[in-house]
């Protein structure tokens, strides 16, 4: 996928404005970030830009196709947001296993491989329910990085992890970028800003109102 673009994007929700005027463009080979407080619209973007909510005006155009008009959602699309459901009694490959079931695109051998890239060990036979909160983490971006996919949307997808997975996550997503992929993260961490994206986009009260470089010293919210 060469660009999705955003016009004129808004979502409300009982008459609140949740979405506003958005007007961005997203291109191949380009790390993006998101910054705002809790609340500021970051989440309600990533759904709007997957297409898992109906806008209330505006559109969503990928490649030239609109979304809930051409296509119903994004073709190859990893994300992560919040309150990603796994099953708790199932292990993290079988998680990952069911799930490839939906578009059936890949077999054992790729999640294999993408569990073991984020650290973990594919053949742990703990639940779900048993991982601690960095295990959860990394299966949940496991889950987002699997399938190869053109765009990738990650809330938060260092949240949780130790520093070492930290730095591997980020490298993952290096690579990532250098493959083409649309990458768009919502991050509360400087760091992970400042070290990964080439624009960045703060959102407040629902609008985009500032654009600037990944190396702004402006304070992260």
């Amino acid at each position: 996928m060469d660009k999705i673009e955003l016009i004129n994007v808004s979502k409300e929700i009982k008459k609140k404005k949740i979405l506003e005027d958005i007007n961005v463009k997203f291109e191949k080979g380009k790390i993006y970030g998101l910054v705002g407080k809790n609340g500021s619209g970051k989440t309600m973007l990533f759904r709007a830009i997957s297409g898992l909510i109906k806008l209330s005006g505006g559109m969503v155009v990928a490649d030239g196709k609109v979304l809930h008009k051409d296509i119903s959602v994004l073709p190859s699309l990893g994300i992560v947001i919040e309150n990603t459901g796994l099953y708790p009694e199932f292990t993290g490959f079988e998680n990952l296993k069911l799930l490839s079931k939906i578009n059936k695109k890949i077999g054992d051998k790729e999640i294999w491989e993408a569990i073991k890239r984020v650290g973990l060990d594919p053949a742990d036979k703990r639940s779900f329910r048993k991982y601690s909160l960095g295990m959860k983490q990394k299966i949940v971006l496991a889950q987002a990085f699997m399938e190869d996919p053109e765009v990738l949307l990650l809330d938060e997808p260092t949240n949780a992890l130790d520093e070492e997975t930290v730095n591997l996550i980020r490298e993952i997503l290096l690579e990532e970028k250098e493959k083409g992929k649309i990458i768009i993260i919502a991050s509360h961490s400087r760091e992970d800003i400042e070290y990964l994206c080439d624009e960045v986009y703060k959102i407040s009260n629902g609008r985009i109102n500032v654009k600037r470089g990944g190396e702004s010293n402006e304070e992260m919210v």
